[in-house]
């Protein structure tokens, strides 16, 4: 029995995909989650196989909840529900640990076979994909965060994430159960870092780079 975790931040894509995997007599919904941050938390005690996860979230985005399932939860298989074709969101997704890859437009059959074979350890990127150069776009695109000097730490992506989208210091201080002046001084260090001298330019940066979306 393949059990599967759903991630993503729109409850009626959360339900059809859920209606869809409870058709099949190997595969079992354990958990859904709204958000990277409730994903995490759930984790631990629905025990997943498989997390179908989406990229483009508010809060914390696909990208920096796969980063974070590989380091706490290693045989956790992540596969990427995404909008985005462009190589750099591919590369992405693979460098922060997932497993698959697969477009939001794909059919139901393309689901389940990405399940299951990632499920089965293998890669999967779906036929919406160029597969034959995955292994050239891991390889030969860089880094968004290698390019932009000074790594960022986990805490400053998730700040400038927050801040792109619009949230101010006070919100982003409750959000992530932090004061304000340490939200500012995140803020600081990013800015120092990415050599940026506004929000606006933050904003520009984090839509470029994939932090955030534009959809959001």
């Amino acid at each position: 029995m393949i059990r599967v975790m759903i991630v993503d931040d729109h409850g009626i894509v959360r339900e059809g995909v859920r209606i869809l995997l409870e058709k099949l007599e190997d595969v079992q919904v354990v958990a859904e989650a709204e958000n990277g941050r409730v994903a995490l938390e759930l984790a631990a005690g629905a025990a997943p196989d498989v997390v179908l996860m989406d990229m483009s979230m508010p809060g914390m985005n696909g990208i920096e909840t796969t980063q974070r399932m590989a380091d706490l939860f290693p045989a956790v298989k992540v596969l990427i529900l995404s909008m985005h074709k462009d190589r750099r969101f591919v590369a992405q997704a693979f460098r922060a640990g997932a497993r698959g890859y697969l477009l939001k437009d794909c059919s139901s059959a393309e689901l389940v076979k990405a399940v299951r074979t990632v499920a089965s350890g293998e890669r999967y990127v779906c036929s919406g994909i160029i597969g034959v150069v995955i292994d050239d776009y891991i390889r030969r695109v860089p880094d968004s965060f290698e390019q932009a000097g000074p790594a960022l730490t986990p805490r400053e992506k998730e700040v400038l994430q927050l801040l792109a989208e619009g949230n101010n210091a006070k919100n982003i201080a409750f959000l992530l159960k932090i004061n304000v002046k340490t939200v500012d001084t995140h803020r600081q260090q990013i800015m120092k870092k990415l050599k940026l001298h506004s929000i606006a330019e933050l904003t520009k940066y984090a839509i470029r780079e994939g932090v955030t979306s534009m959809e959001h």
